[in-house]
C-alpha cells in the first residue's frame, strides 16, 4: 500500500504532481468515519468483481456530503496504469 497526497495550493489541476506520504490523520466525526469506511468497503468489493477493469472512485461521487471535503480517492493499483 502507498499513500500519496499533495497541499491545497492554487495549482491549476495539470501542475498538481502528488508526492508519496509517510502518514496521514483523519480528523473526522464517528458519522464520517463510518461512511468513509463503508466507501472503502464498497471500492474493495468493486475492485474484487471488476478487477483491471475498475480504476478509481472519490469519496464525493459515493457520498454527495463530502462534496466540499478534501479529496479521497481510491486507486486501483492493478489497472496497468
Amino acid at each position: 500500500m502507498k499513500i500519496y497526497g499533495y497541499k491545497n495550493t492554487e495549482l491549476l489541476p495539470e501542475e498538481i504532481i502528488p508526492d508519496e506520504l509517510a502518514e496521514i490523520t483523519l480528523l473526522a466525526s464517528v458519522e464520517e468515519l463510518r461512511k468513509i469506511a463503508s466507501f472503502m468497503l464498497s471500492a474493495a468489493d468493486e475492485i474484487e468483481s471488476k478487477g483491471s477493469k475498475w480504476e478509481h472512485r472519490h469519496l464525493s461521487d459515493f457520498d454527495k456530503r463530502f462534496n466540499e471535503a478534501p479529496h479521497f480517492v481510491i486507486y486501483n493499483p492493478n489497472t496497468g496504469s
